[in-house]
């Protein structure tokens, strides 16, 4: 168990060099801010829509939206935050971050819910800009707002993770979570059309031919599977650049930097 557990990126102890809670140029409370204020941020946009759809007329458009992966996956990104914020500030407060004390296979959970959110909104980004938009811009305020938030921003808030936190590059072995995801949401995509009678993508509709919609399913798998080794790349970049080239190890938290000291002079003690 111990070696799987390491495979996937969650050994024990979990996380000892507090990665998943510091920033290599943020404290861990800015950090924790940061956080906060993408899940808010995030969550006011979703609630947002649904009132404005509300309001509208087209309540049915609120439901039909648990059937987009553009949707679902923003949802992903305010729950990441909002959970990453919450242990970015026990950590800053405590030294220790809550999600060291959660069981093993919460731990686990939260690596491969890091790959997916540092993975899946670069897809939606890509594939909405290259696939599904086209002609001029928006028609009304509310709908550049609402798409740019959803579709552009949502990368930006993945960036951030990428590039301002030390979490290491994800672990290999969570590539085919992601494809199990994809086949997830292939599924569910499915039995929308067939409960709810229609596509929630239309390059998703056989009719279309078979051919055709073979080639999207297997385009955005390999996309997704590339965007993944990019985002493995630069995460790597990022940690090589940052603390072996610029010595800048991270911003920690007191209580850590203290217990740190302590050990130190306790092992000089000992040394003596």
């Amino acid at each position: 168990m111990a070696r799987i557990r390491a495979i996937l990126g969650a050994p024990q102890p979990f996380d000892p060099a507090q990665r998943y809670t510091t920033s290599w140029i943020l404290p861990p409370l800015p950090l924790a801010i940061c956080r906060i204020i993408f899940s808010i941020y995030i969550f006011t946009t979703i609630f947002f829509i649904f009132g404005y759809n509300g309001v509208q007329g087209r309540p049915e458009r609120s439901r039909q939206s648990f059937s987009f992966f553009t949707n679902l996956g923003y949802w992903g990104l305010g729950f990441y935050f909002l959970f990453s914020s919450l242990h970015t500030f026990s950590y800053a407060r405590k030294g220790q971050s809550w999600l060291q004390s959660w069981p093993v296979v919460l731990q686990v959970l939260h690596t491969v819910f890091y790959t997916t959110i540092v993975t899946f909104p670069v897809l939606v980004t890509a594939v909405f800009w290259a696939i599904l938009y086209s002609g001029d811009w928006f028609p009304t305020e509310f709908q550049g707002w609402s798409n740019t938030s959803q579709h552009a921003l949502n990368t930006f808030f993945a960036a951030f993770e990428i590039f301002f936190t030390r979490i290491s590059p994800p672990p290999l072995a969570h590539l085919p979570f992601l494809v199990i995801l994809l086949a997830l949401y292939l599924g569910l995509a499915y039995l929308t059309h067939a409960t709810a009678g229609f596509y929630p993508y239309s390059f998703l509709d056989p009719n279309e031919g078979s051919g055709k919609l073979a080639g999207y399913i297997l385009g955005i798998l390999a996309a997704a599977c590339v965007i993944f080794g990019v985002v493995w790349g630069i995460i790597w970049i990022r940690r090589w650049l940052t603390e072996s080239k610029l010595g800048m190890h991270g911003k920690f938290a007191k209580h850590t930097i203290e217990r740190d000291e302590e050990m130190m002079v306790m092992a000089s003690a000992g040394a003596k």
